[in-house]
This record gives C-alpha cells, structure tokens and sequence, in this order.
C-alpha cells in the first residue's frame, strides 16, 4: 500500500476517536476495533506509565498489574524518550477528576 493513503487512513481513525462522546461509546468504539488482548496490553501499558509517573517502583508495578519487567521497561523509556502525549494526558487526567 502506498504510504500517502496509509497515512490518510491513520489520520481518518484518529479523527474518529476525536468523535467519540463519552466513556461509554469510547470503550464500545475500542471493543469493535481492538482484540481482547489488544486492549488488555494498552490498558496495562497506561496503568504502568501512571504508576510510575507516581514514582512507584518495579516490584510494586510488577505486583499491582501483571507487567513483566520487559514491559515496564518499555513503557518507563516511553515515559523518558516519547512524545510526552502519555504523560500530558495523565497529568491531565488528574485535574480533571478533582
């Protein structure tokens, strides 16, 4: 596939989850598109990324999710080397809920 419509067709998803109303229709929305594991792994990626933005360290984030090391490794570089878009939402995320 060429990459200009791979592209326009990323684009398009992501402005679909823009579109998304509420958590309701947003879990139903990634229940539809993802795999059960898929949303397994994201959903324990972001637990780990918020664990250790609160400073928790490896054996309680292994203890507390499941995780392997592998995995909190990873996402810990995420958190060190990414775009910052994970880290943005879970301060975000903070606020919003006071």
């Amino acid at each position: 596939m060429p990459k200009k419509i791979a592209a326009e067709r990323n684009m398009e998803f992501y402005r679909a989850i823009l579109l998304l109303k509420d958590e309701d229709e947003c879990r139903r929305f990634f229940d539809d598109i993802c795999s059960a594991a898929e949303l397994s792994s994201m959903e324990q990626r972001y637990q780990v990324a918020a664990l250790l933005t609160e400073g928790k360290v490896y054996t309680d984030i292994l203890e507390r999710t499941g995780a392997s090391s592998a995995t909190i490794s990873r996402v810990n570089r995420m958190l060190q080397g990414g775009t910052g878009a994970v880290s943005e939402i879970l301060e975000r995320s903070k606020t919003s809920t006071r």
